[in-house]
């Protein structure tokens, strides 16, 4: 299996060469060439650990080891349960790991796949992972690479617009491999630069004698494929417990900021998943619910910060890829470039006709997820935080016809001030996930912020300290 950039079909890298690096060359994000085939005689009925195995080993078939990976990440801790419920719809339930978020699914794994990829090239120099998060990859990062040897990690996240847990789940990590570094500004700021760095061959050049810098936002390969496992997942256990049958169709709702979560939905259904429809939920920074609804994705807009904080995102970095997929290289590299130079592109109509088969759209606003949040508590006794709120209430306006799976982004925990206000009582103590309890009590160890234009400052200087 051979992996392109979304900006140059010239460049093709092994997959051990694409997660090690993160971001091509020259900026653009690393696809597969073309997508394998999984049957439903293949999957339906494997466990999570099994069906991890079948589906990573078709992006990545030189890794021998792949197994034992999948094994060790998930042993102390499986991120994923689904949660069944009258009148044909699901929540997928993907935080139940290391962090209380999606994100541990891909980065309890991401480590083991970073180390074999480091062997297989044979690179001995350090990764310095570089991250930017709007609330949940950094704690996962920083959870899933602590103490990894041959890695330091430096996440950045926006010094306002996520939640206390948050914070606090990144600025107590203690592991002196692990770096959390707030930026004046948004998540956007701070992708921004870091995607930068990326691309500075200067800057890049002083520490090349003993480092290399990689990824672990889900700009990196070895981020998004970990990903694909649960759609597969989620379709057999509906199977299997007799929700669905065989071969019927199903749709996924997902709550959406970068576009991650939702594009491995994508991929699942070009390796033959039956999925109808991925619905594309959002909050007030709506930029893809636009481009979904019209066509035309326009940056150019206010920046507000919601009780969905994961999801406030102006720039959605795997939109690109999509683009890649629909339309090609040459239209990834325009629209790419017209983003930077004007912050905004139109999509051919050919290319966005043809979006619209997979994906649909809703927005919902921060009144309408309080009120989910209280409706699905009312009528369901289930607790959901507010970006899986986002998700139900989109599906509830789009009423899709087939079975609905809706993608729970994160622990209710997480949010608490968001949920317990909506719910009117505090949460429940004894259902706390172990990552987050007593977070209030420990050290905060992780006090540094920078201006959007320092962060190559502080890379060097906590490079120094610990080098």
């Amino acid at each position: 299996m051979k992996f392109t950039s979304t900006r140059n079909e010239k460049i093709k890298a092994s997959a051990a060469e694409a997660i090690t690096m993160g971001l091509a060359p020259e900026g653009g994000l690393y696809v597969p060439l073309e997508f394998p085939r999984v049957s439903l005689d293949e999957f339906l009925g494997l466990d999570y650990e099994d069906l991890a195995v079948l589906i990573l080993s078709q992006f990545l078939p030189e890794f021998d080891n792949l197994k034992i990976s999948v094994k060790n990440a998930y042993a102390d801790a499986m991120p994923v349960r689904l949660k069944t419920f009258p009148n044909k719809f699901a929540f997928l339930e993907l935080f139940n790991g290391k962090s209380a978020a999606f994100k541990d699914v891909a980065l309890q794994l991401l480590p083991h796949l970073l180390t074999t990829s480091l062997h297989k090239i044979g690179e001995n120099r350090k990764a310095v992972v570089l991250t930017a998060t709007s609330g949940d990859t950094g704690s996962a990062a920083m959870s899933g690479f602590s103490n990894v040897p041959q890695t330091e990690v430096i996440v950045f996240y926006p010094d306002e617009g996520i939640s206390q847990m948050q914070r606090l789940q990144m600025t107590t990590q203690t592991a002196k491999n692990v770096h959390a570094v707030a930026v004046k500004g948004n998540f956007d700021d701070a992708q921004k630069a870091v995607k930068l760095i990326f691309q500075d061959q200067e800057f890049e050049k002083k520490f090349e004698a003993s480092s290399f810098f990689s990824s672990a936002n889900s700009i990196n390969l070895g981020r998004l494929l970990p990903q694909i496992v649960y759609y597969f997942w989620a379709y057999s256990q509906l199977v299997t417990g007799g929700e669905i049958k065989s071969g019927e169709w199903v749709d996924f709702t997902v709550p959406t900021g970068n576009f991650g979560n939702i594009l491995a939905g994508y991929y699942a259904k070009r390796m033959g998943l039956p999925i109808a429809h991925l619905i594309c939920a959002t909050n007030k920074n709506s930029v893809l619910y636009d481009v979904l609804s019209t066509g035309t994705y326009d940056c150019n807009r206010d920046f507000y910060v919601t009780n969905s904080p994961s999801m406030d995102i102006l720039v959605s970095s795997n939109f690109e890829r999509l683009i890649y997929h629909l339309g090609g290289a040459k239209l990834s590299e325009e629209t790419q470039a017209e983003l930077a130079n004007s912050g905004k592109y139109h999509l051919p109509k050919a290319v966005y006709e043809e979006l619209k088969k997979t994906f649909w759209t809703e927005k919902v606003d921060d009144q309408e997820t309080q009120a989910t949040i209280k409706a699905v508590s009312n009528e369901s006794h289930y607790i959901i935080d507010p970006h899986t709120a986002v998700a139900y209430a989109a599906s509830q306006k789009l009423k899709p016809t087939n079975y609905n799976v809706i993608l729970a982004t994160a622990s209710p925990y997480k949010f608490a001030d968001t949920v317990e206000k909506a719910i009117g009582k505090k949460l429940d103590k004894k259902g706390q996930p172990q990552a987050l309890m007593d977070l209030e009590k420990e050290k905060v160890t992780q006090t540094k912020c920078v201006e959007k234009n320092e962060l190559e400052k502080i890379i060097e200087e906590i490079y120094d300290k610990n080098n």
